[in-house]
């Protein structure tokens, strides 16, 4: 099968063959149709997060078909459409695994980092940490649906109740959350890179009330702010832009170094708090919910030899929504 491979941190992914995985027990093997490009890929790749499997085939947002079933899977038939997210594999017997905060396992893997992912034609997943996808969604629509969406949900009820949500960094994630920030009755504030009207302009489409650069401050006292854009800095920001007893959640998985800044800007109650992977029960809930709001996801299709091109397009601020790459269909199959 066609897989994109990354050797080493820095370098660009490789376009290998390599044989088709088989399922063990307690696995399925899935036939991607489609892969998101995520933020996380992009640590991955750059090095950032700093203890992949090596060479690791990257890839935590997946879409595609069971074409083989594992010893001991129950629960899913060959055929059915299901998603791969991030969190891959849990040990299942740890106290946070047993009180529902599975996300916090010590023993956790995950998806693309230390389980080879969907950059290739087939991939095999832990039957427990796959989901159904709604027929209301194509393959490449669903794909930023496994992260972006998951994440970005559980970001969003980290943050509370509060009327006035502002968002940091306005990608992929931030494009799902504001719309089901919206269907909650909630008003948006968009903050993005200093001069990116394209983004800002992506934000008002969607329906955010204002949208602005990073050295601009929101026009309103914010209940709560989101921050998904891997940049330090941004935490003093927000923290200034939120109400006394508001909440500043940074929902990435790495971020640069928070500058210090003074006690005053945290005092009167306010919260910081991060979001760590997701559980079960937040990918049943929010792939639940998405077709309701209903979610329409923004993508660009890349085919998967493209993979390098869809990082660095993401690296470089160059993308509206999300990327998604599409292996080229099996030979005897229609696109």
């Amino acid at each position: 099968m066609q897989a994109m491979v990354l050797y080493r941190p820095g370098e660009a992914l490789r376009l290998e063959e390599r044989p088709q995985p088989s399922p063990a027990a307690g696995q399925v093997l899935i036939e991607v149709a489609a892969c998101a490009v995520c933020r996380t890929d992009l640590h991955v790749v750059d090095g950032e997060l700093t203890e992949p499997k090596l060479p690791i085939i990257p890839g935590h947002e997946i879409v595609g078909r069971i074409v083989g079933l594992g010893a001991a899977v129950a629960g899913f038939d060959l055929g059915q459409r299901v998603g791969v997210p991030w969190l891959g594999w849990t040990c299942g017997e740890c106290a946070f695994c047993r009180s529902g905060q599975e996300n916090l396992c010590p023993r956790a893997r995950f998806t693309g980092y230390q389980i080879d992912g969907g950059y290739a034609r087939f991939t095999v997943a832990d039957a427990r940490y796959c989901f159904p996808i709604a027929d209301a969604y194509s393959d490449a629509a669903a794909a930023p649906l496994l992260c972006a969406g998951l994440i970005g949900h559980r970001a969003l009820e980290m943050a509370g109740e509060g009327e006035r949500l502002g968002i940091y960094g306005f990608g992929a994630a931030a494009h799902i959350v504001a719309q089901v920030a919206r269907y909650q009755g909630r008003r948006v504030f968009a903050v993005t890179r200093s001069g990116d009207d394209q983004a800002q302009d992506f934000a008002r489409r969607l329906g955010c009330v204002w949208a602005g650069g990073g050295d601009e401050a929101p026009p309103e006292p914010l209940d709560a702010a989101i921050i998904f854009a891997p940049v330090g800095a941004l935490v003093p920001a927000a923290l200034r832009a939120v109400r006394p007893g508001g909440t500043v959640v940074c929902a990435g998985i790495h971020m640069s170094d928070i500058p210090s800044f003074p006690y005053d800007i945290l005092w009167r109650e306010k919260r910081l708090v991060s979001v760590a992977n997701l559980t079960r029960h937040d990918g049943e809930a929010f792939l639940a919910l998405a077709p309701r709001v209903p979610v329409q996801t923004e993508v660009e299709v890349f085919p998967l030899e493209a993979a390098n091109e869809a990082l660095a397009r993401l690296r470089e601020g160059r993308l509206v929504g999300a990327a998604v790459l599409v292996p080229e269909p099996a030979k005897g199959k229609e696109a």
